[in-house]
């Protein structure tokens, strides 16, 4: 006689047997070979059951009702049935009870960005986005390399197009498409609450824009052999800071446009600089694996924090020039950290905030406003944006950006907003959400 099976969980079910010595126990659990394998398998005696007792019943004309049974490590509980005389009837789907699932979680399907295997239900790491998405008119038509936050309301953003753009990114509109470099825009860099910034280019110059002015450059500086790769403001605006790849720092002054310092490190070969607020110091990171503190003041190196193990891609100062955030390249989980110093006496580092799987290419420190504690963001290579908890190095969020490419810039928007560059979707303004906790949300792209 052919098992009878509970397709629901899939359990097959062996039918009683003459001989076989199942006992007068009834209900009792037992394993039979069946088509090369192990398997459980049942018999219950109609000792248990209304009628003549001592007399077996198969299976076969049985539902179960509240069975238990073991496979592996997995307990699943049998649906409830109805006792039937000829057949076993088919209970309604129900719901799998696993207690194995239920600590270890449900097991992802895809694991192309994770180190684990399993996800807990309560965990927070990556939300579906659920809130409506906005897709405004896209502000450039190739990869976006930089964005910087004008002001409260606009942006600027440069890519493989060879256009600047401001845009407002509470409306979608286009303020100003200014075009004037011969190659891909590199950094940019915003006198804030004001209508000026400056853009650097592959075609080794940098130029000032006026958005009240008219479409040309206010300015022009040229003084780099490579590619400019640096880009940084002095707190009075009367100075700008350029670096290249050409291992050389120039010192600029802004209103006449000429270079008034100059300064060359061997092989350091410069990725970006940022300048300390109310300070005469300008905090550069190079592909030698050195973060370097420069003295305006004659463009003279002051510091040099201890080497990292790959190359530093960004940095970033904290508001009242205490602290400052770099950022690794890597692969694999292997580097792609983001690292605290201290830039005060000190100098040591700090802390080190660890999960990403690529290059980390920016990093920001956050509003006060977003949380009751410190933290910053970062975006990476690996499509994905993380908050973290600036003391502790904990990651509170993490937000993927699937099919963005890599992300190449961060820049906060306002106090509850940033904005994000990336190589194939333009630029994605994120939101913080505290209805469920500290979330970041996706709510529009241009």
């Amino acid at each position: 006689m052919p098992s009878s099976s509970a397709s629901s969980v899939g359990l097959s079910f062996q039918p009683d047997r003459p001989a076989g010595g199942y006992g007068a126990r009834g209900g009792r659990k037992r394993r039979s070979w069946r088509e090369g394998r192990w398997e459980p398998s049942l018999s219950l005696s109609r000792s248990r059951l209304p009628g003549r007792r001592g007399e077996r019943v198969p299976l076969a004309g049985l539902a179960l009702g509240g069975v238990t049974s073991s496979l592996g490590k997995h307990n699943f509980q049998q649906p409830h049935g109805m006792l039937l005389r000829c057949h076993l009837k088919r209970a309604l789907p129900q719901k799998v009870s696993c207690r194995f699932c239920a600590v270890m979680g449900k097991l992802q399907s895809k694991l192309k960005h994770s180190t684990y295997k399993y996800r807990p239900d309560g965990f927070r790491d990556e939300r579906i986005q659920t809130k409506a998405f906005q897709e405004y008119s896209p502000a450039h038509v190739d990869t976006v390399s930089v964005v910087a936050a004008l002001n409260s309301d606009l942006c600027v953003s440069g890519g493989k197009d060879k256009t600047v753009v401001a845009y407002n990114w509470r409306t979608g509109n286009v303020v100003k498409r200014l075009k004037g470099h011969e190659r891909e825009i590199t950094k940019i860099a915003c006198i804030h609450k004001s209508g000026q910034f400056f853009s650097a280019s592959r075609d080794k110059t940098v130029m000032m824009w006026d958005l009240q002015g008219s479409s040309q450059p206010r300015q022009q500086f040229s003084g780099h052999t490579m590619v400019v790769t640096g880009l940084a403001v002095s707190p009075d605006t009367s100075q700008l800071c350029t670096g290249s790849r050409d291992n050389t720092l120039l010192l600029w002054d802004v209103g006449t446009g000429q270079c008034a310092e100059r300064a060359s490190v061997s092989r350091n070969l410069v990725t970006h600089l940022c300048w300390v607020p109310r300070e005469p110091y300008i905090l550069q990171t190079s592909e030698d694996k050195t973060i370097r503190l420069w003295d305006s003041r004659g463009l003279q190196v002051a510091h040099i924090f201890p080497a990292k193990q790959h190359i530093q891609t960004y940095c970033e100062v904290s508001e009242d020039g205490h602290k400052c955030i770099s950022c690794s390249s890597g692969f694999g989980g292997e580097g792609c950290e983001a690292t605290l110093w201290d830039l005060r006496q000190t100098r040591n580092r700090i802390c080190e905030y660890e999960g990403h799987f690529q290059t980390v290419a920016s990093c920001v420190f956050l509003p006060r406003a977003l949380a009751l504690m410190p933290v910053i963001a970062t975006s990476s290579h690996d499509c994905k944006v993380k908050i973290w908890n600036q003391d502790s190095g904990a990651c509170l969020f993490t937000l993927s950006l699937d099919g963005a490419g890599p992300l190449t810039s961060l820049a906060v928007a306002d106090t509850v907003s940033l904005l994000c560059a990336s190589f194939s979707r333009g630029i994605r303004l994120l939101r913080v959400d505290h209805s469920r906790g500290l979330e970041l949300q996706e709510v529009a792209g241009f």
